[in-house]
């Protein structure tokens, strides 16, 4: 039974192989390489890596997992359309927990908890955003700095089931982050985050749950052509 097991994975060479071409491709789409709505052809992708359609395939099944690809019925694959409803969808699931999870922290966080906000702040706030040499978007350093200080809010809620929930549905909206960066580059971020984080060491719950659904709000506004206010 163990040789039939051996036998049955994939060697390590193939292995490493695909990681490869995944990342590659996960980048590109994050970078902008392929633009919203642009199609992933396995056969261009192949011949640009060097590598087999099997590879590439296998490398667009996980992206369209994470949700920064569709696959389409006869028609291959695709990065999505910033105007895809699923944005929007994903951002009202996002107003419907993150505050909640959010007045669940500030009630249970302790001072430690304090100290970890103040210091993701702090990271994000000093952390270049852009860098025209790497992206036409945010920067990957920036992103996880980013993703740290949302999350830091949070985990003062002492509750994993929720705190792997906002996970998930970061991951999820990664594209929209940036496009919408991206397409609104006169918002004043590094301002939302300073009244998140004033209001959440205040312990206000009210107003930090109200900036927090401002901030979700205005990212996903910027996908519809909306004027990026808040409604």
């Amino acid at each position: 039974m163990n040789q039939t097991a051996h036998s049955s994975a994939p060697p390590p060479a193939k292995q490493m192989l695909s990681e490869q071409v995944y990342a590659h491709l996960r980048d590109a789409i994050m970078r902008g390489d392929h633009p919203p709505g642009a199609p992933l052809k396995p056969q261009d992708l192949a011949k640009e890596q060097g590598v087999s359609l099997a590879v590439v395939r296998e490398a667009l099944v996980r992206v369209v997992g994470e949700g920064l690809a569709d696959r389409l019925p006869n028609r291959g694959f695709a990065v999505p359309s910033f105007s895809d409803r699923r944005w929007q969808e994903i951002a009202e699931a996002r107003r419907t927990v993150e505050p909640v999870v959010l007045c669940m922290s500030i009630e249970r966080g302790d001072i430690d908890w304090e100290a970890r906000v103040r210091a993701a702040h702090h990271r994000l706030v000093r952390t270049p955003a852009f860098a025209p040499e790497e992206s036409e978007y945010y920067t990957g350093a920036w992103a996880e700095a980013h993703r740290a200080f949302h999350r830091t809010l949070l985990e003062g809620c002492g509750n994993r089931a929720l705190l792997e929930t906002f996970d998930r549905l970061w991951t999820q909206s990664e594209l929209a982050r940036r496009w919408s960066a991206h397409r609104n580059p006169d918002r004043d971020g590094a301002k939302e985050h300073r009244r998140l984080e004033e209001a959440v060491l205040a312990r206000d719950a009210d107003t930090a749950a109200a900036v927090l659904v401002q901030h979700l709000t205005l990212t996903a506004a910027a996908l519809t052509g909306d004027s990026g206010q808040a409604t």
